[in-house]
């Protein structure tokens, strides 16, 4: 590929938390650099940029996905989730919650992406992960502050919580 052809804009229609966004976008823009500099969405972090850390972590279609591997032009009628976006809808207040009452995030970088692995995990698994589960779901995300047993004691309260308030409802 030439410089030209990273430069050529391609016009996109996308969902973007819940809202319809119509853009135009060098073709060569990576989706969580899209997300950042031309929707100020700054949740999702570039780290790595080779898909390795999670710090870009978000979901597309339903899935989540590293943002620093995907093309925003290749995007065209999806739907994306972002960190601003869930939340604002509330989803993941427990979550959050738990991961400050359990100091599982300190600097920050990779919380965004440490949510969305383990809003995955949550919204997946049926019942309570056990650590295992939930060592092995977050580990494609890079934290190097907490030593990860804080981050694997909030996503485990929050599904223990979450599991108790469902067996009360039923």
């Amino acid at each position: 590929m030439t410089q030209a052809t990273f430069e050529q804009l391609v016009e996109v229609s996308l969902t973007v938390n819940g809202e319809r966004v119509d853009a135009r976008v060098p073709a060569g823009r990576h989706v969580v650099d899209f997300l950042r500099l031309d929707l100020g969405l700054t949740g999702a972090h570039a780290g790595c940029e080779h898909g390795v850390c999670g710090a870009c972590t978000l979901q597309i279609d339903g899935e989540i996905v590293r943002g620093c591997l995907v093309l925003a032009a290749q995007l065209d009628g999806a739907e994306i989730w972002t960190i601003e976006g869930v939340t604002d809808s509330k989803e993941i207040a427990d979550l959050q919650d738990n991961f400050v009452e359990r100091n599982a995030l300190q600097c920050g970088f990779c919380t965004p992406g440490m949510i969305f692995a383990a809003r995955d995990i949550l919204t997946r698994h049926e019942g309570v992960p056990s650590r295992a589960d939930i060592r092995e779901h977050i580990s494609g995300n890079y934290c190097r502050c907490t030593g990860y047993e804080a981050i694997v004691d909030a996503i485990e309260t929050t599904a223990r919580v979450r599991s108790s308030e469902q067996e009360g409802t039923e």
